[in-house]
């Protein structure tokens, strides 16, 4: 596995699209256009002390002189997007590296997309795309309020009557219901504040699981979760390794010398992916589809019982 490549991008343009979401516009400062990418991609964003984060390209994927992004500041958070903030002005420069997509925009005959406040930036590009192919889509935008709702104009610019908006601040409240029954031509994106994302995939739990589509980029775990010890043998050596209670196997890998590139470290991203030929994992990811948890795992955050056996 090898590291993503990382650009320097120079910011063209940062303006406030809300009062606490920054909106950038970020463009090579010699070439006249940047890697190509598709409708749900994201980015990672380097920051100076070697953190990174991601964040949904929220531009149009036909236009490839600049990637665009939004970043909402979090006071409480991990400060990431409080650097952003502060040092990503007009002329600064971001490293950034070629998008990647877990969110791709599937052919489905009808798509309906649940937005919650900055979980907008992976459908401004997916909506610009189902416009310009002519599909069937209808897009919940929910938020406090319209101030508060990132991206809002230019939504309302490409979207038309597809776009309906629900501010809790007005007394107007999404209710899953409105998506109606489990239809085979019919697929549903949702991202947002995690109580969203619960209320949509309980209310579509008789969906098939391969029509509901999910983008999370913060980790919500069991808080009661008690992590223990475990063994990890490499199948291809016999090497067996010790992961203590406080340590991550992604860790113990990297410190046993093993190459295993990450980025989130969260769970979210799906970066450092690896395969297992036995053991029982305990899968605490929020990015790999049920179908893949048999013989797959991330190290960053999915633990064990008692013993894995990796294949590496």
């Amino acid at each position: 596995m090898t590291a993503r490549m990382i650009m320097k991008l120079q910011v063209a343009q940062a303006r406030l699209t809300t009062p606490d979401v920054l909106h950038l516009r970020l463009v090579h400062p010699l070439r006249p256009n940047l890697p190509e990418w598709s409708a749900g991609a994201h980015v990672d964003l380097r920051l100076p002390d070697g953190r990174v984060r991601q964040y949904s390209l929220c531009g149009n994927p036909d236009d490839l002189s600049a990637y665009e992004i939004a970043v909402k500041r979090e006071t409480n958070g991990r400060g990431g997007s409080i650097w952003a903030h502060d040092h990503l002005t007009e002329g600064a420069t971001a490293h950034v590296s070629a998008p990647r997509n877990n969110l791709p925009l599937v052919d489905a005959k009808r798509i309906v997309i649940v937005a919650g406040g900055i979980g907008i930036t992976p459908f401004v590009s997916m909506v610009r795309t189902l416009m310009k192919q002519g599909r069937d889509f209808t897009l919940h935008y929910c938020a406090r309020s319209a101030s508060e709702a990132p991206l809002l104009d230019e939504l309302k610019d490409i979207c038309g009557p597809s776009l309906q908006c629900w501010f809790s601040q007005e007394g107007s409240r999404f209710d899953p219901a409105v998506i109606g029954p489990s239809d085979p031509d019919t697929h549903v994106y949702v991202c947002g504040p995690q109580r969203l994302l619960d209320a949509v995939q309980s209310a579509l739990a008789d969906w098939p699981e391969d029509h509901v589509h999910t983008e999370v980029f913060q980790l919500t775990l069991d808080e009661n979760f008690k992590a223990e010890p475990f063994e990890a043998t490499i199948a291809s050596t016999g090497q067996r390794l010790h992961v203590r209670a406080d340590q991550s196997l992604l860790e113990v890998l990297r410190n046993a010398g093993f190459i295993v590139a990450s980025s989130c470290e969260l769970g979210v991203c799906g970066s450092c992916e690896c395969g297992y030929l036995d053991g029982i994992v305990i899968h605490r990811d929020k990015s790999l589809p049920v179908s893949k948890r048999q013989d797959r795992m991330l190290p960053c955050v999915s633990r064990a019982r008692v013993a894995v056996t990796l294949d590496m």
